[in-house]
């Protein structure tokens, strides 16, 4: 009788009390909707998770806490309900990096917990993520947030470390066994990219990004990683005449409302790492647009000038170049020609960094503006951060001048008071119709798809590097770097030598890899804002590639990898409309990669046109040799191409 009294009780518990209390014990599972990730989430003293892919453990012991003034969220938490709901919608990107659409289906285990907080996990088939929750009255100071992953066995983590807070997110990629990250070496930004050395791949990031700091990682020296965190600057001073030093900061990471969503913590899961490339997280957890009607904001290439230092020359060049009048009609005439939307107009278009209301006099912006109008070119001004923040009329100031977009540098933090600036920018850009292209910046975690007139971020070592930029490094970005948001890495370099020739510098800057390496780039980095950084003269007597690299849009339908792996290849392909581009490129490690290309992705019953360019047979040593080529293909054929090394191949079909 009092067994039958004890199961009763046990009955009565888990189905009508609010506080169900063997939820402390008992572990709570949220799986896939395909099934094959498992979310294994423990509440006892603190809330930890374990995370397994086909029964294969990836993480154990994984602990999460939200670290306030007063309190710890999630020390000793006490359990008040649980709910598992299962979540299906149509994303549709205004400015579409991969598809034109995306389907986001997932389950969702929502947490609610005594003290007015809750945690939300979500297991996607090709992820998971979680974030905190709280709903507390008053404003809350975050004195940290505990993030502590554990690695059940020795892992191999790619990452980009820093030496501070203070970073451009421009360092090489470091490749770090994860036992030998102790906590006193060089802590890394997101993404992070993390092999199990066991077939899964996981792509760490965040999402939804907001009046909060950056996440960055250090090591535990116990096989593990951990969050941690900018704090908030107090005070800061002069550094120079575009940025501020921080002078003395809070002893928090956050100031924020009591009530609100955290930032998505995410990890991308997978044993195909062509799904890497084709991802779409951070969409999936950015939240919706806050611009009604977008249609003002305009994707495409431009021409930029700052990497050749202005300076076009030959026979049809009967002025003095420079940053001058003459020379940004040149400009704007080459992009005109070639259907380029947009010149960049980058640091000196100005009288003087501090004052952007004041044009040089041997520019005449207004000039160049209105001569941009009539061959249907707009165009960019640089700007520093400083400048912005002092001068945040000067949009309104700009739309009355006819500017499209601004590109503004030097940021190089990340802490709570750089985050809410960026996202100060964007909004008041959008009231005027501007969009704007961040550098010196951090990475993408979800502002661009908050408000799509943030329509690139810089946050790369990218071409702008020149004898810096190397492919074994660039390699890795479509797996990391890109794949979580668009990147201006500013390709199309026509002068192309292989490493152990390359010399760099301006004028004359040239790109370690081959030619079409350099073209298959428009393909493979995806950006609303899309430069081609190289003299117009070079282009002009580069005819096949230049028609090629403006041809490529910048915004796709769809996306299909073709060839993954990280840190070696990626090649993929992407639909617009009923045109179909490919591009590939390869590390430096082999003399000659050869693939095999399946066409399978194309429409049924109709044949394409395909127009290629491969590496030429001397492009292993004279890195701007290429040959093109036009073939027939239709669904269903292969075909073999090759790499040499820090090669490329790339490929319209219509």
């Amino acid at each position: 009788m009092n067994l039958i009294k004890k199961l009763l009780v046990v009955l009565i518990l888990l189905s009508g009390c609010p506080a169900v209390l063997f939820a402390q014990q008992i572990p709570l599972v949220l799986k896939s909707p395909n099934g094959d990730l498992n979310v294994t989430v423990s509440i006892g003293d603190n809330i930890s998770y374990a995370v397994s892919a086909k029964g294969n453990l990836l993480f154990t012991n994984a602990q999460l806490a939200l670290v306030l003034k007063n309190e710890v969220l999630g020390q000793k938490p006490k359990l008040l309900n649980s709910k598992i709901t299962k979540a299906e919608e149509v994303i549709t990107p205004y400015v579409s990096l991969k598809y034109a659409s995306v389907k986001s289906v997932y389950n969702t285990l929502l947490l609610n917990f005594k003290g007015n907080f809750s945690v939300e996990f979500r297991a996607f088939d090709d992820g998971i993520s979680y974030r905190f929750i709280t709903n507390k009255n008053d404003s809350i100071e975050v004195m940290n947030e505990n993030l502590a992953i554990n690695f059940p066995s020795d892992y191999l983590l790619h990452l980009q470390q820093n030496n501070s807070f203070k970073t451009a997110y421009e360092e090489l990629y470091q490749h770090v066994d994860s036992k030998q990250w102790k906590p006193e070496d060089k802590i890394a930004d997101l993404p992070a990219l993390i092999d199990t050395k066991n077939q899964y791949k996981i792509l760490f990031s965040e999402s939804d990004l907001s009046d909060y700091p950056a996440m960055f990682l250090k090591g535990t020296g116990s096989n593990g990683v951990e969050a941690t965190f900018p704090k908030v600057p107090l005070q800061f001073g002069p550094d120079g005449d575009r940025s501020l030093k921080i002078l003395k900061s809070a002893d928090y990471i956050a100031k924020t409302t009591g009530k609100r969503n955290f930032p998505w913590r995410y990890f991308v899961i997978t044993n195909d790492d062509k799904k890497i490339l084709e991802n779409t997280m951070t969409l999936k957890l950015a939240g919706k647009s806050k611009i009604a009607d977008p249609s003002w904001i305009k994707p495409g290439q431009a021409s930029w000038e700052w990497w050749n230092d202005a300076t076009p020359y030959g026979p049809d060049v009967n002025f003095v170049s420079g940053y001058n009048l003459d020379t940004y009609k040149y400009y704007i005439d080459f992009a005109s020609k070639y259907g380029v939307k947009y010149i960049v107009m980058d640091e000196g278009w100005a009288k003087t960094i501090e004052d952007p209301y004041t044009p040089n006099a041997k520019v005449d912006v207004k000039e160049l503006i209105r001569y941009g109008k009539t061959k249907n070119v707009d165009i960019i001004l640089w700007l520093s951060w400083l400048t912005v923040h002092n001068n945040m009329d000067v949009f309104k100031t700009f739309e009355q001048w006819g500017i499209k977009g601004v590109k503004i540098d030097f940021m190089e933090r990340s802490d709570q008071w750089m985050v809410n600036y960026y996202e100060d920018v964007v909004k008041e850009a959008a009231k005027h119709h501007i969009f704007v292209d961040f550098h010196g910046a951090f990475k993408p975690a979800g502002l661009e798809y908050r408000y799509p007139n943030l329509i690139s971020y810089e946050g790369v070592r990218g071409l702008e590097q020149m004898g810096g930029c190397y492919p074994d490094n660039s390699i890795y970005l479509p797996f990391m770097r890109n794949a979580v948001g668009p990147m201006d890495f500013t390709p199309g370099a026509m002068i192309n030598m292989q490493p152990e020739v390359n010399k760099s510098a301006r004028p004359n800057a040239s790109a370690i890899g081959t030619r079409v390496s350099q073209m298959a780039l428009y393909v493979v980095f995806e950006s609303g804002i899309q430069m081609l950084a190289d003299n117009p003269t070079l282009y002009y007597r580069n005819p096949d590639c230049t028609e090629f690299i403006t041809s490529v849009p910048t915004t796709w339908d769809e996306t299909k990898a073709l060839s993954a792996i990280a840190g070696e290849v990626a090649v993929v392909a992407k639909r617009k409309g009923k045109k179909w581009f490919i591009g590939g490129i390869t590390n430096g490690k082999e003399n000659t990669r050869t693939l095999t290309l399946n066409f399978d992705f194309l429409e049924k019953n109709k044949t394409y046109t395909m127009t290629y360019f491969e590496d030429g047979i001397n492009a292993g040593k004279q890195a701007m040799d290429y040959r093109k080529k036009v073939v027939h293909v239709k669904a269903g054929d292969q075909m073999t191409i090759k790499m040499v090394r820090n090669g490329g191949w790339a490929a319209r079909l219509e």
